[in-house]
């Protein structure tokens, strides 16, 4: 495994720690900037609506810049965005602060996603994927826990100074750990690089990882209140609980990238059953204590752990280039959206035990929507399909 690979998951850790250390520190923040907490949970929105618009624009501004460099520009937007989070006089400022650090986030993943499968040998690019968005599942492990530390210590402002230090610290390591590189296939010129975009198999990808990212954010969005109302847990151990989550998260995601590449379609298929399964058991045993860490720690296990199997799935269908991982970013994102909005809209009409059905729910859906994939890999399986002709299926285009 090419060590740059491993400096690109220190600088997705960074901006994982920016975007969680909000949900962390709401009471301090609105108390520091005179507004409400719902307030401040905007600032999650958009954050969230930023990267999902904004990363795919910026990656398109940045299409004809080299990988290297343009990670460091993206560096350097993330650390004006934390600096004017840090020193924000009023709510307008901490938006417009959010906003930047969501467009650079954003496209910051598409890019590190696309430098990793250049730098990798075909045959292990699901678990190089799998290595980078380690950076992703550290930050859900130790990121939050840490910035909500440092806020309550110093005060709010003292975890963006600190992100802002990673950051630097990221950029250092990046200019230093990854080497120049050329630009990714269908990452030279904007018209090739959209025309992917009429493949229906992509489409159909990106579905699935919306699909499947949405049935997760449905319950995890909730599930400090869940365990505690419903489950019956002190607050005082949901911490604990959720750094639980978040190593299963981290074993999830190693083992997923071992596989993803010879069996993409079958870990997904694998997965969203097995998500199905623990949020429908979350749901019935929710008032039980044993049962429901059982079922909470089987999300983490295959939720967002599927992040590399849909990487290699979505690249497979479009290309490698870092506007087709930008966008399928965006997917993602909108998962995060649809799960967490739903899920409180199910809240308000039918109770806390609502969002973990829906998640269920997503996750049907997201089964369904591999049927089309599952029923062509068994065409070109079939004994009457020649080599020659499943490239040429493999290739094809909707």
């Amino acid at each position: 495994m090419p060590r740059a690979v491993y400096v690109l998951a220190i600088g997705i850790f960074a901006m994982v720690t920016s975007e969680f250390a909000v949900g962390g520190l709401m009471p301090e923040m609105a108390g520091g900037l005179g507004v409400t907490i719902s307030q401040i949970g905007y600032l999650i929105t958009a954050f969230a609506v930023a990267m999902s618009a904004g990363g795919p624009l910026m990656t398109i501004a940045l299409m004809r810049i080299r990988p290297k460099p343009a990670l460091m520009l993206l560096f350097a937007i993330f650390l004006v965005g934390n600096v004017l989070a840090a020193v924000a006089p009023s709510y307008s400022i901490m938006v417009v602060a959010r906003v930047i650090t969501g467009v650079a986030s954003q496209a910051f993943f598409g890019v590190a996603i696309s430098v990793a499968v250049q730098l990798s040998r075909p045959e292990i690019r699901g678990r190089a994927l799998a290595v980078v968005l380690n950076g992703l599942m550290l930050g859900t492990l130790l990121g939050l826990p840490l910035s909500t530390l440092i806020g309550g210590q110093f005060g709010w402002r003292a975890a963006f100074w600190a992100v802002g230090a990673l950051t630097v610290i990221a950029a250092l390591a990046t200019m230093a750990g990854v080497p120049r590189l050329g630009r990714a296939d269908g990452g030279d010129d904007f018209r090739r690089e959209m025309t992917v975009f009429r493949n229906g198999r992509l489409w159909l990808a990106l579905l699935t990882s919306t699909l499947i990212i949405g049935a997760t954010f449905a319950a995890f969005s909730y599930l400090s209140p869940i365990l505690t109302r419903v489950t019956g847990f002190s607050s005082g151990a949901v911490p604990l609980l959720l750094v639980a989550y978040g190593a299963a998260t981290v074993i999830g995601n190693h083992v997923v990238g071992r596989l993803a590449d010879r069996h993409t379609i079958g870990v997904l298929l694998a997965g969203l059953i097995l998500n199905t399964v623990f949020l429908a058991g979350f749901a019935l045993f929710a008032h039980l204590g044993v049962p429901a860490v059982i079922a909470m720690l089987g999300v983490g296990l295959v939720g967002v752990t599927m992040n590399p199997a849909m990487a290699v799935r979505v690249q497979r269908a479009g290309n490698p280039g870092p506007l087709v991982n930008t966008v399928h970013a965006s997917f993602i994102t909108l998962g995060v959206i649809i799960g967490s909005s739903v899920g409180g809209l199910a809240i308000d009409a039918f109770g806390l035990r609502a969002p973990l059905w829906l998640g269920a729910g997503l996750a049907v859906l997201g089964v369904a929507s591999l049927l089309p994939e599952l029923s062509r890999t068994g065409r070109e399986q079939s004994p009457t399909a020649s080599p020659a002709e499943e490239r040429v299926e493999a290739t094809s285009t909707c």
